[in-house]
């Protein structure tokens, strides 16, 4: 109570961090903002926080939160802004809202830090964030547990260079064609590319040699590409799944979150059964991860009915034309609801883990 008597109630301060340093900067702008728009301000003091190139941080006014684009930020921010050194991040903040995706935010980089700081942060720990952005190692922990993932093989720069005849040789007789060469730890369909046949290989490895030093060569699914999102601490709850559908034979940065570009249905159109075999194949991926708080889980339905998991995002999109808000609808649960499970979830673990999350 006041010195009045009156009771007062103080709104939790969260810091709503995003943009960053990845090629995912653009998309974790919109997750941030659209946060900031629709968190509950009777339980929520939203405060915006922007990561620059430099992976300074500053908490920035309206104006700049609305933005274009991070470089548009990036001009003003001297001016405008006001910087947060890393060391009174937790003078400002009581809880890390991350919608940041992408290396050194959703990777387990960004939780490091904030474990360091003691901020409680919303999403997965530092292990579970850095294997759930690398899919091979992802894949190899998911395939230990029964959980079947694509055939892939990987792929370092420095193998490329030096065995390059023996390695076509073993991804013709391993995974076949048509097959799809990615990045080991990259989203939003960065350097994705389908390889019809050997002669594209050295091109597609080479895309993707831009991005990280390990490249996945990976089985070509067919059937229907489904994501379903996961709420949750220690008794995890799937939400309704989507199926996507892409322009295009890979899903593209612009399907995911370009509004009318891709389409989403939600329910992915497929029998009940199925439907609850892809929610509790997310479900165990969520568990076998040790993933926390919330994340969305992409999944493949092959033509034999078998579930195969591509990846989790451990920091899904939050933007507007994202799937996650249109899954919660059809779960009955409101954007502002959304929010406040993946805060509560955030203090709730943070406040039992003893040692590093």
């Amino acid at each position: 109570m006041g010195e009045t008597g009156e009771i007062t109630t103080q709104k939790l301060r969260v810091g709503i961090i995003m943009g960053g340093i990845s090629s995912e900067k653009e998309v974790s702008l919109e997750s941030g903002r659209n946060i900031f728009s629709k968190i509950d301000r009777r339980k929520y003091d939203p405060i915006p926080i922007f990561m620059d190139r430099r992976a300074a941080l500053w908490e920035i006014p309206l104006k700049l939160l609305m933005r274009n684009s991070t470089s548009d930020i990036e001009d003003d921010l001297k001016e405008e802004a006001k910087p947060i050194p890393y060391e009174t991040l937790k003078d400002r903040v009581d809880v890390a809202c991350l919608g940041l995706h992408g290396k050194y935010g959703e990777d387990g980089c960004m939780q490091g830090l904030l474990e360091l700081l003691g901020i409680p942060y919303t999403g997965s720990g530092v292990l579970a964030s850095a294997i759930g952005m690398d899919k091979y190692v992802g894949r190899q922990i998911l395939e230990i547990g029964g959980i079947d993932v694509p055939r892939t093989i990987p792929v370092t720069r420095r193998q490329w260079e030096k065995e390059q005849a023996t390695l076509l040789e073993k991804i013709a007789r391993e995974i076949g064609f048509p097959c799809v060469v990615k990045p080991c730890r990259e989203g939003c369909s960065t350097a994705v590319k389908k390889v019809a046949a050997a002669e594209g290989l050295p091109g597609a490895l080479d895309n993707a040699f831009l991005w990280d030093n390990v490249a996945l060569v990976e089985e070509f699914l067919a059937g229907m590409e489904v994501t379903c999102g996961v709420l949750g601490v220690d008794e995890p709850e799937a939400m309704t799944p989507s199926e996507t559908i892409p322009t295009d034979d890979v899903l593209s940065l612009e399907d995911k979150f370009l509004y009318g570009q891709g389409e989403n249905k939600t329910p992915a159109r497929l029998p009940a059964e199925q439907i609850e075999r892809i929610r509790e194949t997310a479900v165990g991926t969520f568990r076998a991860l040790n993933l926390k708080g919330y994340a969305r889980i992409d999944m493949f339905v092959r033509t034999d009915g078998r579930v195969a998991v591509l990846e989790p995002n451990t920091l899904p999109g939050m933007t507007p034309s994202t799937v996650l808000f249109h899954q919660a609808a059809a779960s009955g649960i409101t954007p502002a609801d959304l929010i406040d499970r993946i805060i509560r979830a955030a203090l709730e673990v943070h406040a039992g883990k003893r040692g590093p999350l």
